[in-house]
Parts: structure tokens; C-alpha cells; sequence
């Protein structure tokens, strides 16, 4: 993936990479040597990981996966990343950046099993991955920057509603329609930052490729002032929309005004999933945004044992 576009898959079986969602030509964005050399390490590690890490008389189906990315930003080059997971927790992290390399252990795997491994890992992460992500990196950005690099601003609502029962009433902040995905929403009540452990809400995709988020609130019969606090790439100033709660009238109509002031706000983002492939190995260019920083991920799988 580039960013959170989906730009191709490559299937292990058939020995095919296919370009996806996108109307130009981009057979020569992936050399097929370099997706030959890659195709062949990934399956011949899950295997030996997969046939390592399988408990004795467990479930026939485990997951393990395997997430690699790299970044340039500012046309400078960034970090190559691997990061893997058994059954749904992560293994170890390797990282190499600016010619050092580093690793985190997260299993119970001794440091005897470990050691053999990581100059072959350092190899591979430094001679192979990085070089060919890089690259795959650059060709996508040619292809595809005005798709990466578009700005689509966000429309917020905030509503209030009554509960009949109870007395209490929730409130709803909605902001849809904005690309990239990255978004600050803060949720303010009588002007102070409403604590994450009250609010409730995710950051969830849209049908035409723009995204949404939803923070929500729910509160007794006390009278407040709440408002939304939007920031947004596409936005020159922080959106802000109020509401004043009132208990007669149950919905209220809302204010939006684009302020100057700044104010702090907590940052809502969500992180790049790793997605199952079952019986397949991937080589998926992925692209994740943090301010200017384009990120490119090389493979995200699952090993099945039967």
C-alpha cells in the first residue's frame, strides 16, 4: 500500500504481481527480479518461523505475520522496518536506519535462538529490503503523487440527543469527507478537553475513498457547553463547532466558525493494519503519512498450518 491507497498484490502461486486502483500503466514500477528475490525469502521464512514457533498439539490454524516498511521524507531517506506477530502479539522488531541496526525482542525466544539470526536479518533488511523499497517508493510517488498528496476537507456536525429513560443525553461529534486520514478531533466540554476513558469513536473509511470520525459522549442531566475542535491538513485554521446544551430542547442546531487561536489537541490517528493473506505470500508498497513522510510497506502475511 501507498499510504492507505492499495496499489497492488502479488501472489505466490501464480508468481504474478497485479497493479490495482489506478488507470495508468504501472508495469514497470516493481522489477520482477526484485519481486522474485523478495517472494522467495518471505515464504521461506514463514515457513521455517511458522514450523519454530507452532506450539505441539494447538489449533490447526495459526496466523504468524509479517509487516515491512521504509520512508523518505523531504526527499532524504528514512528507516526500513520489520516487524512481526504470532497469534495476534508481536515477536520482535528489527529496524535499520543511517547505517545502524537495531532489535527488540518481544518473545520468550532465548537470546541463543535469536543470535544466529540477526546479521542475516541486518543483511537482508540493509541489501535487499531497503534498496528495492526505495525504489519501489520513488516509482509509486511518480505515479501516483497527486492521488497521495491530495487534500479533501472535512465536514463537521455536532448533535445532541436525549435519552427518555434514563434522563441523560449523548453527544455526538462527526467529522466526514476529509482526506488524508490524519485528523485531530477534540471534544471540549465547558473548555476543557473531555478525558479519552469518557469519549468513545473511530476513524472508519468511506465509499469513496475519504474518511470519517466519530467522538461521542455520554452524560447525566447537568447543563455543559461542548464543542468540537477540528485540525486538518486541508483546513488552514482549526474548525471549531459549538454546541450549547439545553435540556428543553433535546436537538440542537450547530455553529461552525473557522478560529485562529490554537488550542491543544489530542491526536487521533489510526495505525496501518496488517492484513491476512492466508496461504499467500504479499509484496504490498505501502505509503503511511506523519506530517511529510511517506512510508512503504513490503509484505504483510499469514502462515496457516494444517
Amino acid at each position: 500500500m501507498l499510504d492507505d491507497i492499495t496499489v497492488g498484490y502479488y501472489n505466490s502461486e501464480t508468481k504474478i504481481y497485479v497493479s490495482r486502483g489506478n488507470n495508468t500503466n504501472e508495469d514497470d514500477v516493481i522489477d520482477p527480479n526484485d519481486i522474485s528475490k523478495i517472494s522467495n525469502y518471505v515464504l521461506d521464512h514463514f515457513t521455517e518461523r511458522s514450523n519454530h514457533l507452532r506450539p505441539v498439539n494447538t489449533e490447526s490454524h495459526v496466523a504468524y505475520q509479517v509487516m515491512g516498511l521504509c520512508e523518505q521524507s523531504d526527499n532524504k531517506l528514512g528507516q526500513v522496518m520489520s516487524k512481526t506477530a504470532y497469534r495476534g502479539s508481536k515477536i520482535d522488531e528489527l529496524n535499520f536506519f543511517d547505517g545502524n541496526f537495531t532489535y527488540q525482542s518481544f518473545s520468550n525466544l532465548t537470546e541463543q535462538e535469536i543470535r544466529p539470526n540477526l546479521k542475516l536479518s541486518k543483511g537482508r533488511l540493509e541489501n535487499l529490503y531497503y534498496p528495492v523499497c526505495i525504489k519501489t517508493l520513488k516509482n509509486y510517488l511518480k505515479k501516483r503523487e497527486a492521488q497521495v498528496n491530495r487534500r479533501v476537507k472535512p465536514q463537521v456536525r455536532l448533535s445532541q440527543k436525549a435519552f427518555s429513560d434514563s434522563g441523560g443525553f449523548h453527544v455526538s461529534c462527526l467529522a466526514t469527507g476529509f482526506y488524508p486520514r490524519h485528523i485531530n478531533l477534540t471534544l471540549f466540554r465547558d473548555g476543557e478537553p473531555v478525558d479519552d476513558h469518557e469519549i468513545t469513536g473511530d476513524l472508519l473509511p468511506n465509499g469513496d475513498g475519504t474518511y470519517q470520525m466519530r467522538k461521542s459522549l455520554e452524560f447525566s442531566a447537568v447543563k455543559h457547553k461542548y464543542i468540537c475542535s477540528a485540525t486538518h491538513l486541508s483546513l488552514d485554521n482549526k474548525l471549531d463547532v459549538t454546541l450549547e446544551s439545553d435540556h428543553g430542547e433535546p436537538f440542537k442546531s450547530v455553529i461552525p466558525s473557522v478560529l485562529t487561536v490554537s488550542a491543544l489537541m489530542l491526536v487521533f490517528g489510526a495505525p496501518a493494519a496488517i492484513v491476512k493473506k492466508r496461504c499467500a505470500a504479499a509484496v504490498i508498497p505501502w505509503k503511511r503519512r506523519r506530517a511529510d513522510t511517506f512510508t512503504t510497506s513490503l509484505s504483510e502475511h499469514t502462515a496457516v498450518n494444517t
